[in-house]
């Protein structure tokens, strides 16, 4: 053969390779589209099928033993709290739930994954987000500026309210989350990362009322820790950084997070983002409610197993969903990476398992969305999982995790 035509040929072959094999890796990441949503059985999935139903039928008989009537629930815990009344909109649970996904298939559910029910403090994970999206988008220039930079008045929603009223003569009617000198150091990372020590009410919720010192005698002279020193986990400080995000994106946070993340992945129609009856202010002339980081004083999102898959897949692909990008690399590697104030905990609401002291029978590179109930959005990368628990004994998840680690081939 000609040295030139074998050279040409060779070529060609070499460039044809590349693209075939480019395009079967492409085509081995799999998503589900918005309609439907392919099956494996365990076997084709690697998966040894009677001890993956060994783990299931583990954790429909370790359903939560907490009420299903979430607002009797909540009385019994923490509406027992100081100014813990509920001031938002709760449901009452279906049975246990879960979906177990490998590779991007389902090969296991039960309950009713359709069903919607609260997620509690899994919200959080939908706030970091949107935060995360602002980021990206240049709406916030670094995430360790200080938030009081992008404040603006924030008037609160108040149908009939008298601005000539003598008794409040004098009184701002703005919200000013950050106009002491403490809270003006707290930057957008140390709300993520729930270090910020933010001190202050927002809609009629002290800080130190969620979850209060034992000793009564602290509350209100509790000592103040410099921001991103110490990490308290703390819903009203959560409320904040949703306020303080509304603030930037300029419309309701659910609005953002459905036509930028939830359409993207395919989520259903059938989730809501909640606030408070009391968290309505007035942006552009137009009232708009500030959603809540979880249920703690009721609210928070109200979403399905399946959509809870779905996020959990987008976190476990490094924030792409197919060709796009939705979350950056760069945020969501910043979200995965623990501090010295909490090594289990990135941004809010990533816990990680930072040298298996989470989860000790899964790997330390898992991570999971956590909330209340328990509501559990479990990440293997290491082996291609995802998992969502609903309604399952908190104390029961790492065993259920060891159960699945056992059925992997």
């Amino acid at each position: 053969m000609n040295p030139k035509i074998f050279r040409q040929f060779h070529f060609g072959i070499v460039i044809f390779s590349c693209l075939f094999s480019a395009s079967v890796f492409a085509q081995g990441i799999y998503y589900p589209t918005a309609d439907s949503w392919e099956r494996r059985p365990p076997a084709q999935a690697k998966l040894d099928a009677a001890k993956l139903k060994e783990a299931v039928d583990f954790a429909v008989q370790n359903e939560s033993k907490a009420p299903r009537n979430l607002e009797l629930a909540h009385y019994q815990t923490f509406g027992r709290e100081p100014f813990g009344e509920a001031v938002g909109a709760f449901k009452e649970r279906g049975d246990q739930a879960g979906i177990i996904l490998r590779n991007g298939y389902i090969v296991s559910e039960w309950g009713d994954p359709q069903r919607v029910d609260m997620t509690f403090s899994v919200t959080k994970s939908f706030i970091s987000t949107v935060v995360g999206l602002a980021f990206d988008r240049k709406l916030i220039k670094s995430l360790q500026e200080p938030v009081c930079d992008y404040s603006a008045p924030i008037s609160v929603y108040n149908t009939g309210e008298k601005f000539d009223a003598a008794e409040r003569f004098g009184n701002s009617r703005f919200i000013n989350l950050f106009d002491t000198e403490h809270n003006r150091q707290i930057t957008w990372e140390q709300l993520l990362r729930q270090t910020s020590d933010w001190e202050g009410t927002l809609w009629g919720k002290p800080d130190w009322a969620d979850r209060p010192d034992k000793d009564a005698n602290n509350w209100l002279n509790r000592k103040r820790n410099a921001p991103g020193t110490v990490y308290e986990y703390n819903d009203v400080r959560v409320n904040v950084l949703a306020l303080a995000a509304l603030n930037v994106w300029r419309k309701p946070l659910p609005q953002v997070l459905k036509e930028n993340v939830m359409d993207e992945i395919g989520a259903s129609n059938t989730w809501r983002w909640f606030g408070y009856e009391n968290s309505w202010i007035v942006l552009d002339g137009m009232p708009v409610q500030s959603v809540s980081g979880g249920g703690h004083w009721g609210g928070g999102m109200f979403i399905n197993a399946r959509d809870m898959a779905r996020f959990g897949l987008l976190t476990a692909r490094g924030g792409k969903w197919r060709n796009r990008q939705i979350l950056s690399e760069a945020f969501v590697k910043q979200a995965k990476t623990p501090t010295a104030a909490q090594p289990t905990y990135g941004f809010m609401n990533w816990f990680l398992n930072t040298d298996k002291k989470l989860y000790p029978s899964a790997p330390a590179a898992a991570f999971a969305h956590v909330g209340n109930g328990t509501n559990l959005i479990y990440v293997d990368p290491e082996n291609d999982l995802v998992i969502v628990l609903r309604w399952i004994e908190n104390g029961k998840i790492d065993e259920f995790i060891q159960k699945i680690n056992e059925s992997l081939k």
